[in-house]
């Protein structure tokens, strides 16, 4: 490793305000994105709640995930690390028993 690699390791990647909103955008299974720009430390629940309004369904009959972990309603663009234009899955929220 030469000097210069080394004394790369000490400098602070290059980041965003923490307090500026980023932009998030919800894509569906079928490839469709509907984009949002919130504040890091606003709950996802928020967004879910929008995305749902938008679509014109319950937020209960879609779950939402970022980098295939289910969102909690506590989680926040900054708990969960995301960055700007960072995207999150949404399905539809299979509910009852299968049928073959």
């Amino acid at each position: 490793m030469s000097d210069n690699e080394a004394s790369q390791d000490n400098i602070v990647p290059k980041t965003e305000d923490p307090h500026a909103p980023i932009n998030v955008k919800v894509v569906t299974s079928a490839g469709e994105e509907v984009f949002f720009k919130i504040k890091r430390s606003t709950k996802l629940t928020k967004l879910q709640s929008a995305y749902a309004s938008k679509v014109g369904k319950d937020m209960n009959t879609f779950r939402f995930l970022y980098d295939g972990n289910r969102i909690t309603e506590d989680d926040t663009p900054a708990s969960l690390e995301m960055e700007d234009n960072d995207a999150i899955d949404v399905m539809v929220e299979q509910v009852g028993g299968g049928h073959s």
